[in-house]
This record gives structure tokens, sequence and C-alpha cells, in this order.
């Protein structure tokens, strides 16, 4: 870990983390989306197809965990893919309650078209494959951190919580 007091000043806007992680996902999403537009996804809904391609079926509570998104996040998602014919959602025979999300044919004709999107995005942003590479083993650290910050934070917030409160 290094000092912060190496930093001329720690709160300018362009010394901060979370606005550079903010403005590159937008970005980088932005890229993305003329590509995805003809196949009638937005990228949260390709990142669902993508988790599917690589496992389906999926329990709801499975793919909410793999993409790291709450389920009342993903239910809205999961809708929207089964009206455009990509997707099924089917209780599962074991558990009433739990939801099987599968692919439909449509859904699995999809990722031919689909394999077509690496390629052009890595083309589109004029990286070299070695540096996005990199980046995303980077970004793959400050996501473990920052869920074990968070899973700290949490801990830390009820053990300071008086007995029977909120």
């Amino acid at each position: 870990m290094s000092d912060l007091g190496d930093i001329p000043d720690p709160l300018a806007l362009e010394n901060q983390v979370c606005f550079a992680l903010a403005v590159a996902s937008r970005s980088v999403i932005a890229v993305y989306r003329p590509l995805l537009e003809p196949m009638g996804l937005t990228h949260p809904q390709y990142l669902v197809m993508l988790a599917l391609w690589q496992h389906a079926p999926l329990s709801v509570k499975d793919l909410s965990r793999l993409l790291q998104l709450e389920p009342a996040t993903l239910s809205p998602l999961l809708k929207r893919l089964e009206a455009n014919g990509f997707v099924q959602r089917l209780r599962a025979s074991g558990d009433e309650r739990s939801l099987a999300v599968t692919l439909t044919p449509a859904g699995r004709r999809l990722r031919d078209e689909a394999e077509k999107i690496p390629p052009a995005i890595v083309g589109r942003l004029g990286m070299e494959l070695s540096d996005l590479q990199h980046l995303h083993q980077m970004l793959t650290q400050v996501i473990a951190a920052a869920n074990k910050a968070n899973h700290a934070g949490h801990a830390d917030q009820h053990a300071h919580q008086p007995a029977g409160g909120h």
C-alpha cells in the first residue's frame, strides 16, 4: 500500500478511482451498444446471455450470484429476454420456488452472432489485447478487494448495533 501523501490533492476528481471506473464503464458500454442493438440486446441483457451460453440452464439464484446482481435487478432483464424469445424461465422440478433459466433455440442461435463482438470491441478500442487482459486482471482484483471491504463493513455495522436494533 502506498501513502496518499504522494498525491498532491487526494480529493481532486481526476485522482478518484471511482470516477475513472465510472467513466470507463460508461465509455466501454457505449462501444458495445451499436454492436448489441442489431441483436436486440442491451448490455445488461448481453451479460445474462454470456452467463447462459456458458452455463445454461441456471437457477435465478445462481445467475444472480454469477452476475453479481440482485434478483430484483435480474428479474426484469429475464422477463425482457423471455419476451424477445431468447430464454425460458421454468419452475425447477425439484423445488417449485426455484426458477430455472434456459436458452431457447433462438437464444442458442444468437451465440453465433455474438461471437463477432469480442474481436469487434478489441478493434474499436484500438488497444493491445495484452493490455486489455491485464486491465481485466486488475479489475478482477479491484472487485475482489471491494467485495471484501464491503463484507467487512457490513460485519462492522452489525457489531456496533444495539441488541434488537436495526
